[in-house]
């Protein structure tokens, strides 16, 4: 392909699209595979095949339509991985509610700021989590939260009452059979570095169509069952997982409320997954745990990484040692439902630690001068853009941020930095917003990390920009040590000495214990950031 092809890609597929509601899928799933095993929550023992899933729904279903549940009304949802979770999520989607996906982190702050913002009826939550007394966090917002009129704990009578005390009758049919695939069907709030979050408004065809693609991706079949680690609030566990599964007749296995990479690591062997996801931090979590090396994983073939980019040795030890020799990486945001590239099972190695892989079906990708709006030739850098069935409504009652967001021709800008190959695959390599620039020369974080990667005594790093006086912005590396391991700045900056650009080498090296992280496992680069400039005396340079 010539130098000068510029960085476009579409997605072509003999599959077509899928034309119907995430209700209408699960009824016709139950019809065709009604003792196919559709969920496993390993904590409490209990199991559904998709007959039962079906009608635990229904039930669900006719309790919130008996509590004057109606087409476009917000139900959130507040908890940690369980079935009610997924029970949930499908019997809004079978009403036309808009599930409103509530982060298990937040506080009362934060969830009075979603349940107004979005204009909640109804919040599904549990009694209390971990340390989190969600009860109490509850009764103090909710005399703030005007359109708040009905609340459910998961495990109480209130949640006996919506999930079983209610006949099903032919209202549910009815009104999953009046509902449109285009109907918006989820908000999800992004986790913006600055300011509130923004509701990402899905429908439908945006989350039902992406999780297909996204097992489709992963050669998903009916024999399928997926370990889910990660939150499903997030687009990774409520669409990749749930959907994925729904509508590849797989299942889903629930090894634990929140992330415990002992429990994840059982959950697979005792179950027999095939696949297994989870963000970096995570697969180094179970790469480290003492029980891997006593367990059974040889079920494993496939899974997704994703959520930030992913440490090449990382990825080779994930093949090597835990046995999943297709898995994948994918990449997306919040606002495309989430994926837009995806590495292919057949990939070699080399693409799949190295790239996030080629367009998704039916979406198109660009690479674009974000001073321009001109796409790049192959090769050079510029912003990630996508297009397609996948992008968001918008985000909920904020035309404001939607249009910064959305261009005029329905393209999504990412913020992420971009480079897509001769051959379509694409490479990230930072965020626009995380460039460092060092005395007018930009540099892009994640290259000095890969390449830190390499030293055996580094298990994890994450590079920033601080201030400088004479530069204007300097490079600090915030280094994890291996156990057992010592390592001092002078010792990194000397394997850093030839192999890298002089002006790539960090000005500063800090060895950490923890980074600021999002729940779904994304470094905060911004807190980082700010942290290390205070440390190092730098904030006023």
């Amino acid at each position: 392909m010539s130098a000068a092809a510029p960085s476009y890609a579409s997605g072509t597929s003999e599959i077509p699209l899928i034309g119907e509601t995430i209700g209408a899928v699960l009824t016709r799933v139950a019809q065709e595979h009604p003792q196919g095993e559709a969920l496993v929550d390993v904590p409490t023992g209990r199991r559904w095949t998709y007959a039962e899933l079906d009608a635990a729904v229904d039930t669900l279903a006719a309790g919130l339509l008996a509590r004057g549940i109606e087409v476009g009304d917000r139900v959130a949802l507040w908890a940690p991985n369980q079935a009610e979770w997924i029970l949930v999520q499908h019997a809004t989607a079978r009403v036309g509610a808009i599930l409103v996906n509530v982060n298990p982190a937040y506080r009362t702050h934060e969830l009075k700021y979603v349940l107004n913002q979005s204009g909640a009826r109804t919040l599904v939550t549990v009694p209390a989590f971990k340390t989190s007394d969600y009860r109490g966090m509850v009764a103090e917002v909710a005399p703030e939260c005007p359109d708040l009129t009905d609340i459910v704990f998961i495990g109480d009578k209130s949640w006996t009452e919506l999930s079983t005390g209610t006949t099903v009758g032919p209202e549910v049919m009815e009104r999953q059979n009046s509902l449109s695939f285009d109907d918006p069907i989820n908000i999800q709030y992004t986790s913006g570095t600055t300011g509130f979050p923004k509701g990402a408004t899905l429908t439908h065809h945006n989350i039902l169509n992406n999780g297909y693609f996204v097992g489709a991706m992963c050669r998903y079949t009916a024999e399928d069952r997926i370990c889910v680690p990660v939150p499903f609030y997030h687009c990774f566990g409520m669409v990749m997982c749930n959907l994925a599964a729904l509508a590849h007749q797989a299942t889903v296995i629930i090894p634990a409320p929140a992330f415990d990479p002992a429990a994840t690591l059982a959950a697979c062997a005792a179950e027999r997954a095939t696949s297994l996801y989870g963000v970096p931090t995570m697969f180094i979590a179970m790469l480290a745990d003492p029980s891997m090396a006593e367990l059974d994983l040889s079920s494993l073939r496939t899974g997704i990484m994703a959520g930030s980019p992913c440490p090449v040795e990382v990825m080779k030890r994930v093949i090597a040692e835990m046995g999943m020799t297709e898995v994948t990486i994918a990449y997306g945001m919040t606002e495309t439902s989430p994926v837009s590239c995806h590495t292919r099972t057949d990939d070699d190695v080399e693409r799949r630690v190295s790239t996030i892989g080629r367009v998704h079906p039916h979406l198109e990708i660009a690479v674009v001068d974000p001073e321009t709006n001109q796409i790049v030739p192959r090769g050079q850098r510029g912003e990630f853009r996508t297009r397609g069935y996948s992008v968001m409504r918008g985000y909920w009652n904020d035309p404001q941020k939607t249009a910064e967001a959305i261009d005029e021709a329905g393209w999504m800008r990412t913020g992420d930095l971009a480079e897509m190959d001769a051959d379509g695959y694409v490479k990230i390599v930072g965020r626009i917003k995380d460039t460092v620039i060092r005395g007018g020369e930009n540099i892009a974080p994640r290259e000095v990390e890969e390449f830190l990667y390499t030293h055996p005594d580094i298990v994890d790093v994450q590079v920033v920009g601080v201030p400088d006086q004479k530069f204007g912005e300097e490079l600090c590396a915030c280094v994890k040590v291996a156990e057992g391991k010592t390592l001092d700045a002078a010792a990194v900056k000397e394997f850093c000495a030839g192999k890298i650009s002089h002006h790539k080498i960090p000005r500063y090296v800090v060895i950490v214990g923890e980074y600021p992280m999002t729940v779904t496992g994304k470094v905060q680069k911004n807190l980082l950031r700010e942290a290390m400039a205070k440390d190092l005396g730098l904030a006023d340079a």
